[in-house]
């Protein structure tokens, strides 16, 4: 039996190609430990649930990100800040939470250059780290969304926000899926009126979802696009996480070498 036991938490959590990457990391670098998925389907039993398996430590996904948050006893500063943790480590009976997705996805569009300007589709947890982030670096973020109650706490930091029926196209650097709208459906994240409008002006579409193209990136694609998933999101987001998991020990490139490996599997 592994000494540490880690998980992710989530609903859908089957999908996750989380653990097969972590437990590449582990056995690459020696360590006795194993990480494995647990389907959460209520947020409220978060804590309860992680000590009753007898873990170290979790990444949680959607929809459990805001109650990852308030099952804490400590949070790093940008945790705090946003409100949402995707990691969580425990330390002498308390649990310490992170958040590792909105680091993870500024460096995963790194590469797309004379980008000022973004357009997210979805106003959920994932857009709540990576919208802070982005604003911190210079970036102009506006967030679309289906309803107004998500685009409140956004209006009150100051973010320019929309509903699909307030919405009004303007030209776009990015536009970004940050909803599971594809994930385990065809389904689009906004009415095709709206995309067909926004897309054509862009410079590249980015889709959160990894692991499929979804009906998002078929739509840019089809407008002649650069496209990207969320592979490189996922990989980033998890090698900064595994540095909590393990106290630092070891660095994001040794971490790497073993984590993308992921990606060599189907």
């Amino acid at each position: 039996m592994c000494k540490e036991l880690f998980a992710i938490f989530g609903n859908p959590v089957s999908h996750s190609k989380s653990p097969l990457m972590h437990n590449l990391a582990f056995q690459g670098l020696g360590i006795d430990a194993c990480y494995t998925r647990h389907l959460l389907k209520d947020g409220s039993t978060l804590k309860e649930t992680f000590f009753n398996l007898g873990l170290k430590g979790i990444n949680i996904t959607v929809p459990h990100k805001e109650a990852a948050f308030n099952a804490c006893d400590s949070l790093d500063p940008f945790a705090q800040k946003i409100g949402v943790v995707n990691t969580i480590v425990e330390r002498e009976g308390k649990l310490h939470g992170y958040n590792t997705d909105a680091p993870g996805f500024l460096k995963a569009i790194a590469e797309f250059k004379e980008v000022k300007t973004v357009l997210f589709l979805g106003a959920g947890g994932t857009a709540q780290s990576t919208s802070s982030i982005l604003k911190e670096e210079g970036y102009e973020v506006t967030l679309l969304n289906r309803s107004e109650g998500r685009l409140e706490k956004y209006k009150a930091d100051g973010f320019e926000t929309h509903t699909f029926e307030t919405f009004q196209a303007k030209s776009y650097d990015l536009v970004i899926n940050m909803t599971s709208a594809g994930l385990e459906d065809e389904n689009l994240p906004a009415p095709t009126h709206i995309l067909d409008s926004v897309i054509p002006k862009a410079k590249a579409c980015v889709d959160v979802i990894y692991g499929k193209e979804t009906p998002f990136l078929k739509l840019a694609k089809s407008h002649n696009k650069p496209t990207k998933d969320g592979s490189d999101m996922l990989l980033y987001q998890g090698i900064i996480a595994f540095e909590y998991f393990n106290n630092h020990l070891f660095s994001f490139e040794q971490i790497k070498t073993h984590m993308q490996r992921v990606f060599d599997f189907n």
